[in-house]
């Protein structure tokens, strides 16, 4: 992908050894989204090197994302780039084809290839709290806080946020969050599992290196099949999970009998 498509999308992409850094950059509308950015963001998710272990998304300029960028909602507002106010005179194939292709510049996050790390600061609104949500892990500052606003414009989170936060909070605390469209202060997202950890805006850098870096220590196919194992491990029965625990393990104890061998 070019620079130029890059910065039209709103994006920064840099690749370091094992990690992927994604950075929301439209500082001048506190990074928020567009349909360009989220297509953008799904043929990353295809293009991501294979020996790629960890992959960071967060915002510039201390702002996570603000959500959609509210132009896109009205008429005659895109200046050009594709508008989300364009489904409204869409048919219901077109839709569904159409918000399927932006949930893609999220799903791809939830990849066991790699895990995916949100750093969130200010706040996380929309499309923001929903992006963080479709990574493995959430980092945050203090000061931050998370709002599914969705409902108080009369729509629903529809780029793939529903699943994670009720699996992160469980029912009760997703439906309150999304039907109230309030603010959830970080410190509260801690107390109720929806990010990792809180610290002060000042070491949350050093807290998401110290984490990269636990992450890229052990052997990458360990990483990988135990995050296989973890995604969807509460809807399987115990036999199923039995069984890929078993199926698993037997993929290291070879992969480890091959290194040994090739060390010996």
């Amino acid at each position: 992908m070019t620079p130029e498509e890059l910065e039209t999308a709103g994006l920064q992409y840099v690749v370091d050894g094992a990690v992927a850094t994604i950075t929301l950059h439209r500082p001048d509308v506190r990074n928020a989204q567009t349909p360009t950015m989220w297509r953008t963001l799904a043929r990353l998710g295809e293009g991501i090197p294979e020996d790629v272990r960890v992959v960071v998304v967060r915002g510039a300029n201390g702002i996570f994302s603000a959500g959609l960028d509210r132009r896109l909602l009205m008429p005659g507002g895109s200046d050009g780039q594709e508008s989300v106010a364009d489904l409204l005179v869409a048919d219901d194939a077109t839709m569904s084809a159409t918000i399927d292709a932006y949930q893609q510049g999220f799903t791809w996050l939830m990849d066991p290839r790699f895990v995916s790390i949100a750093v969130v600061e200010g706040y996380a609104i929309g499309a923001g709290f929903q992006l963080a949500l479709a990574c493995d892990l959430r980092v945050a500052a203090e000061e931050s806080f998370f709002c599914m606003k969705e409902a108080a414009l009369g729509l629903v989170p529809d780029l793939t946020g529903t699943k994670p936060l009720v699996e992160a909070v469980g029912y009760a605390r997703a439906l309150e969050i999304c039907a109230t469209a309030r603010n959830v202060p970080a410190e509260e997202a801690a107390a109720i599992g929806l990010v990792l950890s809180t610290v002060p805006g000042t070491e949350l850098d050093a807290t998401v290196d110290a984490l990269v870096t636990a992450l890229t220590a052990p052997l990458p196919g360990a990483v990988r099949e135990t995050t296989a194992l973890l995604k969807g491990a509460a809807e399987r029965t115990l036999d199923d999970q039995r069984r890929l625990e078993r199926e698993a393990q037997t993929r290291r104890f070879r992969e480890m009998a091959a290194l040994m061998g090739a060390q010996a």
